[in-house]
């Protein structure tokens, strides 16, 4: 049996392998870049590219007003200029933004300009912000394609960026928390209210209608 002045140089090496470890995988990690889209509800927008090799985390929020702090309350009843958005963060050694703004629109109705599927309003609308002439010469480009793809006139604006503020504790990753929440139909989980809001709003229907096969979120 180990005494105690065995074990503290065994407890020292298991810090020191730890640490190593560590670093090795933060010398691996690719650069983290972020991309912020609006695509309606943001609880779907999140729940669609967590599944997406290559980024490390999706947040829920607000973006492209002109009101501080602002609350889901405030941003869903209109008048804030804010959109739901997503601030997708991501390694771009592993998944890159143009192949990000690819799917982007095709998981969306990017003809709609007054809100997304059962969702309307000025909040619901779809856009991509960018940071600088670069981001915006790419989204545009990626935008031509997918419009020349759809053969319809995509109307998803490209933005300059504004502050990204964070929702609500509740909506982040709203589609796998086991939380319970009162519906129209008792007591759910959060991860099944939202599925019967996915359906019932008809977004997968839609996607699959405008993009077919190259839709990447609605197998």
């Amino acid at each position: 049996m180990l005494s105690m002045k065995d074990m503290k140089p065994l407890a020292l090496s298991l810090l020191i392998g730890v640490a190593v470890l560590l670093q090795c995988a933060r010398a691996e990690a690719g650069p983290r870049e972020t991309l912020v889209v609006a695509g309606g509800c943001f609880w779907c927008v999140e729940a669609d590219f967590e599944r997406v090799e290559g980024v490390i985390e999706v947040v829920s929020g607000y973006t492209g007003g002109d009101v501080d702090n602002p609350t889901y309350k405030q941003v869903t009843r209109g008048g804030t200029g804010h959109y739901e958005a997503a601030e997708i963060t991501f390694d771009a050694d592993e998944v890159s933004r143009e192949q990000l703004l690819e799917m982007f629109f095709r998981s969306i109705d990017p003809t709609d300009a007054d809100g997304q599927f059962c969702d309307r309003g000025e909040s619901y609308r779809t856009a991509i912000f960018v940071s600088d002439n670069a981001e915006k010469a790419l989204a545009e480009e990626v935008k031509a394609e997918a419009q020349a793809e759809l053969g319809q006139k995509i109307v998803t604006p490209v933005l300059e960026a504004r502050k990204f503020w964070v929702a609500e504790d509740y909506h982040q990753d709203y589609y796998k928390s086991e939380e319970l929440v009162l519906t129209r139909a008792g007591p759910k989980s959060k991860a099944s209210a939202y599925k019967f809001y996915r359906e019932a709003c008809g977004r997968d229907d839609k996607v699959r209608e405008l993009w077919g096969s190259a839709a990447p979120f609605t197998g």
